[in-house]
């Protein structure tokens, strides 16, 4: 039993014209078990594009850390001083702290 009309029916139509595609014989398949393996088929192919688009903007993003990393130590090791080879260089270390022995 249908209480909606499926499209292209003519709802105020006077000479009776039926549903587009409704089965006129009992005899033949019935049509839910066929719609609803292709909305199983359609959620799993949206789901799959979701994981798909997910694992690309993830691939995306390790990328653009590691090309980054790899200029801002490129930029770090163009620019460093003569005093960046000995130990310790720049390094603030507390003074008061250090063998006060108390």
């Amino acid at each position: 039993m249908r209480f909606l009309p499926k499209l292209g029916c003519c709802r105020r139509s006077s000479h009776g014209c039926e549903a587009i595609g409704e089965n006129k014989d009992s005899s033949g398949p019935p049509e839910e078990p066929v719609a609803a393996v292709e909305q199983a088929q359609a959620n799993e192919s949206h789901l799959l594009r979701t994981v798909g688009w997910i694992s690309a903007a993830l691939g995306a993003l390790a990328i653009g850390l590691i090309v980054g990393r790899e200029i801002r130590q490129r930029y770090k090791f163009n620019r460093r001083t003569p005093y960046d080879l000995y130990a310790h260089s720049g390094d603030e270390l507390p003074d008061a702290d250090c063998s006060v022995g108390i």
